[in-house]
């Protein structure tokens, strides 16, 4: 839709977007839990990843996040930026933002054919024949924005890395991103549904290879949140043990929170209840059983060996991971497209002239919060911009 509406701007060029789905933006509907976070006004400063990262810089320099969130604004779209950067449809609701989109999509000029799968795209002496069932559709410049593999019940695909591959360019391997991790702990399914705020660190063969600071949430099936997603690329890809270490009190040091406990010695509570108001309930009883205590002794009993196990299971559980959820969980796509067959000042392929790619469908994925929909904005509007002719 960012490369359609930019292509647009050129009056004399008529924009045929072909959607395969019934309707335009499905999957932003689901971003943000709902709420669609579309940017992040810190991604012009990093936080990309691919075997050439650098190659998304000059896209988002060009049409950065505040650009965005000014681009939104002109096509009736208020929003609000939270501390952490994050940017939200002031309605909070995501259906405010595929509407903008949707009703800027409604010029002369731009011509949405929904329900339509292309199935081919061929090479011709004067541009591209694209092959769906009906009509094909005969162009001079041709845009792949089918975005990647990731949410395929929502509508992701193999669609974009069949065409391009087809005409030529080469694909990375494929891995799921931004993703809900399996885990081996037995305390998983007790805790599903749980959410708790905590520093979490990735470990392979006892060696922290990713980390980061917000809310987890247990799944049936092992861990999940917004701080899993940040740090789940690349987990469980290839040979040895992968772990998640975890301090549900980061703001606390081992020795406050030891003072802490042991100050509750001097009460009657059972040691099933020795971390009640301190973490989520379900969680302190979990944690009290993975430090190896008594649930029904009593707290004043604690030896300060046994106050120092509860500390460890507080500050620094560690459970065993074993897989990463599929692409149907994944909210985003890691590799793709290789981008040294592209132009990242044009987005236009190196090996054939006329044909552009943008988004996930290149072999560049952000970190959580908003920095893959960035992405989304600035290469499918440098692309538009320069198929269009304007640039």
């Amino acid at each position: 839709m960012a490369a359609a509406l930019a292509a647009a701007e050129n009056r004399q060029a008529q924009v045929i977007l072909m959607e395969r789905q019934t309707r335009v933006g499905r999957k932003l509907l689901s971003t943000g839990n709902g709420r669609c976070n579309l940017t992040n006004l810190h991604a012009g400063e990093g936080g990309y990843h691919g075997n050439n990262p650098v190659f998304a810089q000059y896209a988002l320099s060009q049409f950065p996040p505040e650009a965005a969130r000014n681009w939104f604004h002109g096509l009736g779209l208020l929003t609000v930026a939270e501390d952490s950067g994050r940017v939200y449809p002031y309605s909070d609701q995501a259906n405010s933002v595929v509407d903008v989109l949707r009703f800027a999509l409604e010029q002369p000029n731009i011509q949405v054919k929904l329900g339509i799968e292309v199935e081919k795209v061929k090479k011709t002496p004067n541009g591209f024949r694209v092959e769906a069932k009906g009509a094909p559709v005969e162009c001079d410049r041709l845009i792949i924005a089918c975005g990647g593999l990731a949410g395929t019940k929502l509508g992701g695909s193999m669609s974009g890395y069949k065409l391009l591959r087809s005409l030529g360019h080469s694909c990375t391997k494929l891995r799921p991103t931004l993703v809900q991790i399996k885990s081996g702990w037995a305390g998983c399914p007790s805790l599903k549904g749980v959410r708790a705020n905590c520093r979490a660190e990735i470990l392979h063969n006892g060696v922290v290879t990713a980390q980061s600071t917000g809310q987890l949430q247990f799944t049936e099936y092992g861990l999940s949140g917004p701080v899993i997603f940040e740090i789940s690329r690349d987990v469980c890809q290839g040979g040895g043990s992968w772990a998640c270490r975890m301090d549900f009190l980061p703001e606390l040091s081992n020795e406050e929170l030891r003072r802490e406990l042991e100050r509750r010695r001097e009460t009657s509570l059972p040691v099933s209840e020795l971390l009640t108001g301190i973490l989520h309930n379900r969680l302190g009883r979990v944690l009290t059983q993975s430090a190896g205590l008594t649930p029904n002794a009593s707290v004043k009993d604690l030896s300060d060996w046994e106050i120092g196990q509860a500390v460890e299971a507080v500050k620094a559980l560690e459970v065993s991971l074993t897989e990463p959820m599929g692409m149907d969980s994944a909210q985003v796509t890691a590799g793709g497209i290789v981008t040294a067959e592209f132009d990242e000042k044009t987005m236009e392929s190196r090996l054939i002239p006329g044909l552009y790619a943008c988004g996930e469908v290149l072999d560049i994925d952000g970190d959580c919060g908003g920095y893959n929909l960035q992405w989304a904005w600035s290469s499918g509007r440098l692309a538009g911009l320069h198929a269009g002719g304007i640039l």
